[in-house]
């Protein structure tokens, strides 16, 4: 298997990437950055006016086991210029790979000639010798850092760091063994390295390392090896049984699962995480139930489960989340949207990325291997993005704001908009509804005023729930601001309302005749106050919709008119999304396929795939496989765990066999084939499904 091109970022200032990567060590929170390879080069063929240069490229997946398998990847680029066209000369080689657990920073230095050294740098930048036991943890972290960065496909994390090969860290079942042997070795340590940022409070079983090693496990259906290390480590620790259960579930172990879970909550009956594992099971068999008395029956327990996990973790955002998303299986929406509101928000924490000073040049190589026509269209220079597309807020949402979007627009899928804000002003006290309140309140206040008086009125002071700070450039007041928009569209092409947060002034009216004040004081008391940060979400899921049905709107005009509806394929791409987001899968597609008409995008070939994985459309699913893998070759990455699991699958329904035979089939040149080969193999050297005879 040829290996990906080498790019090589040419540096101002000689050894300036490693300084910069020195002072950087004492602000890495997460995993750290992918590694860095340093490489010192003198020019030939200039005599002594010939200068030393620096350059350097980041990696992963590369085996940093020791220093030796280190000097041997510095090697290999050493060595790739000797021969009578050679240009240049390396004189030596750094490579630096980040240590999460002891937080020092491994470094390998290879002289040409010369004997390697091996050493580590502390956050203060103080030399320290290198151990076998910080070696373990550096290749532990190696391993989890490549399945961390890497591509999932649609292009999005290629595009964030310039000059990153990725590699496969586990190629075969030898490596297998070692990963998951120094994982079971390290796993009790696994919290030190910190937690997805929708986990509040990293633990044993919630952080990189147990998200790692379930990521592996989904991409290659190794469950036999998942279930073999969970078994020896559920002795040590009965919370590990939550894990053993989401692989036994994932290994169609169902059954066992079951049992494994139902043991565990006796003797740890408030564990969060096993109680939402619980959870998450009855939902998806709820999704399957044969009959609605059978999947009322399952939601009714997902229920009790995920209420019984927000009592243990209540200040866990997936705790809520998931009682949520029962309830709106359920079709309780009133309480859907008061669970939503309870859910502690949480500042999104990105993954480490190398901070580095301003490189003098980049050199981007391409190999031969990697090339298609499709991929070569260039854009169009008086090609310009409606700037209502650029500026949708929800396509920046992360973390827990970016689950917690999902939850509306499942809402608003199902219901409708109108609805969503029917029930949106039973639930939660609107702006003219709390002013009046205030009024009254001013008016009547007695004199001999208590605290049980004061409870009774309830506070008049809103409360927001974890960091408003993401959301500070969004409205700050109730989500219907008098700010007029350009049309008012409902998602089903009828007039909408401006999401306000006033009552109709005449049913106010009519209620001030037909109740009392005292109901009325009372009826406000049952109400909640919307958090602020949800009531930005509702002014951004008003800002999508009403993008997405002027689109619609106007494609149906068009189409009745018979003409044709022209936008670039960057727009496209961003409808696709929307539409993706806001869970309209046809219209979504439809407006990947546009895009695609006029170039190649990973993110709209991507978003292809998906459907056609579901709807089991084999033949275009391999086509828009072998597109994706090369186009993430050509930019230096040999490897990502989605695509893998793409690839997987469709040997699992369909036999290793028939999909080679279509992957050779495909009118594409042979060594584009090849690199989708290459991923077939991997799954047939780890006795995938459906790769037997």
């Amino acid at each position: 298997m040829v290996a990906p091109a080498v790019p090589e970022i040419t540096e101002h200032i000689l050894q300036e990437a490693i300084e910069a990567r020195t002072e950087s060590l004492v602000s890495l929170r997460e995993l750290g950055p992918p590694d860095l390879v340093h490489l010192v080069k003198l020019p030939l063929g200039r005599g002594s006016a010939a200068k030393q240069y620096g350059v350097y490229h980041h990696v992963t997946g590369v085996d940093a086991s020791s220093s030796a398998s280190l000097a041997a990847y510095i090697n290999t680029l050493a060595y790739k210029e000797f021969g009578p066209g050679a240009t240049t000369k390396t004189l030596e080689g750094t490579y630096c790979c980040y240590n999460a657990f002891s937080r020092v920073d491994m470094r390998v230095h290879a002289p040409f000639p010369g004997s390697v050294e091996s050493y580590c740098i502390d956050e203060r930048g103080e030399k320290r010798k290198a151990t076998d036991e910080l070696w373990l943890e550096t290749y532990l972290c190696s391993v989890l850092r490549a399945y961390s960065y890497a591509d999932d496909g649609t292009g999005s994390a290629i595009r964030r760091i310039i000059g990153l090969r990725r590699f496969n860290p586990v190629t075969n079942t030898e490596t297998e063994h070692r990963f998951l042997s120094a994982a079971e070795q390290l796993f009790f340590n696994g919290w030190q390295l910190g937690s997805d940022s929708v986990v509040q409070v990293p633990n044993v079983v919630s952080n990189h390392l147990t998200a790692g090693l379930i990521k592996y496990f989904h991409t290659t259906g190794r469950y036999a090896s998942g279930i073999n290390l969970f078994e020896k480590l559920r002795t040590q620790n009965v919370q590990v049984a939550s894990l053993l259960a989401k692989v036994l579930f994932m290994g169609n172990e169902e059954v066992q699962g079951v049992r494994v879970l139902y043991e565990a909550v006796k003797e740890v009956p408030m564990d969060y995480v096993m109680l939402d594992t619980q959870a998450e099971f009855l939902l998806k068999k709820a999704e399957t139930a044969a009959t609605p008395e059978q999947r009322e029956e399952r939601l009714q327990m997902a229920l009790g489960c995920a209420n019984r996990s927000t009592i243990a973790a209540p200040s866990e955002f997936g705790t809520w989340a998931r009682l949520a998303q029962v309830y709106v299986a359920l079709e309780d929406w009133e309480n859907a949207l008061t669970t939503l509101n309870s859910c502690p928000m949480f500042t999104y924490q990105d993954k480490d990325t190398p901070a580095m000073p301003e490189p003098r040049g980049f050199h981007l190589p391409m190999l031969p291997d990697t090339r298609l026509d499709e991929f070569d269209v260039p854009d169009s220079p008086t090609t310009e993005v409606d700037q209502s597309l650029l500026g949708l807020r929800a396509a920046a949402y992360r973390g827990t704001f970016k689950q917690a979007y999902s939850i509306l627009t499942e809402m608003t899928k199902k219901i409708g908009w109108d609805q969503l804000l029917k029930i949106r002003s039973n639930v939660f006290v609107m702006e003219d509804e709390y002013r009046e309140k205030q009024e009254s309140t001013q008016q009547n206040y007695p004199a001999n005023r208590n605290a049980s008086t004061d409870a009774l009125r309830g506070t008049p002071d809103p409360t927001t729930n974890g960091a408003a700070s993401e959301l500070d450039d969004a409205p700050t007041e109730a989500a219907g601001s008098e700010k007029e928009t350009e049309d008012g569209l409902a998602a089903n092409g009828e007039e909408i309302e401006r999401p306000s947060s006033a009552v109709d002034p005449e049913e106010a009216k009519k209620g001030e005749e037909n109740n009392s004040s005292e109901d009325h004081v009372s009826r406000l008391n049952n109400k909640r106050l919307c958090e602020r940060w949800l009531d930005s979400l509702f002014m951004v899921l008003y800002e999508d919709l009403r993008v997405y049905t002027i689109w619609r709107t106007q494609m149906a005009q068009y189409r009745a008119q018979s003409m044709v509806y022209k936008k670039s394929p960057e727009e496209w791409e961003i409808l696709g999304t929307l539409a993706e987001r806001l869970q309209h899968t046809d219209e979504a597609v439809e407006a990947y396929r546009h895009c695609l008409a006029n170039r190649f995008s990973p993110k709209a070939c991507s978003g292809i795939l998906k459907v056609l994985e579901r709807e089991k459309f084999t033949k275009d699913a391999v086509a828009a496989t072998i597109k994706l893998v090369t186009w993430q070759y050509r930019w230096y990455s040999e490897f990502s765990p989605e695509l893998l699991h793409t690839i997987r699958m469709l040997i699992e329904d369909e036999g290793a066999v028939k999909i080679r035979s279509i992957i050779q089939a495909t009118n594409l040149p042979q060594n584009v084939l090849d690199l989708t080969h290459h991923y077939a193999s991997l799954c047939a050297t780890f006795r995938s499904s459906g790769t037997e005879g």
